[in-house]
């Protein structure tokens, strides 16, 4: 009897092992949303440190995480760091920005392998701007990475999602935000 019970758990090992070979070690996710306002005025909101804890999911989720802010304002090279108690330590950095289009950034958690990149892209529409956020994570634990990238991609789409829906709120009641819709065009003119 045990000697079937350890065959059973030596096939089991060699499933769980072999497939965590098989599954993907990169994960991408990208969600994106449109809101009623210019490029002009959301992008600041995502390229300024400050203003993240306004919209995104993980600053919800701990009200008392310890921010620190270096670099520039905004744009590349602005950075921010945090200690929190439930989403981890971590950084983010600015990698690259095109106002008001454009941010790339990286994303570090301790003890979560390497950077994270990721990005923004605004691009203008006849209902606003549509907002794209994406993000790529290697998943650097081995045959267990592949695995925890099967649970990760679905945590990130909803904190993508959330994080979008808030940016989406903010953004379109913002009182300085100005219209994206494009004035009719006064009688008489061509």
């Amino acid at each position: 009897m045990l000697r079937k019970v350890l065959i059973g758990v030596g096939i089991l090992l060699v499933l769980v092992i072999g497939g965590g070979f098989l599954l993907p070690d990169v994960v991408t996710v990208t969600r994106s949303t449109t809101i009623q306002a210019p490029p002009e005025a959301i992008y600041p909101m995502i390229a300024t440190p400050r203003q993240w804890p306004v919209w995104s999911p993980w600053n919800d989720r701990d009200p008392n995480m310890a921010i620190a802010y270096s670099g520039p304002e905004s744009g590349a090279g602005a950075k921010w760091e945090w200690k929190s108690a439930s989403q981890g330590d971590g950084s983010m950095v600015m990698t690259r920005g095109t106002a008001p289009n454009d941010l790339g950034f990286e994303l570090t958690i301790v003890g979560m392998g390497p950077p994270s990149r990721g990005a923004f892209a605004l691009r203008p529409t006849g209902a606003g701007t549509q907002v794209e956020w994406t993000m790529t994570s290697e998943m650097a634990f081995g045959p267990i990475g592949g695995w925890f990238g099967l649970f990760f991609r679905p945590m990130l789409e909803k904190d993508f999602a959330q994080g979008l829906a808030k940016l989406k709120q903010k953004a379109e009641a913002a009182p300085s935000a100005p219209s994206a819709h494009v004035p009719a065009a006064p009688p008489g003119t061509p």
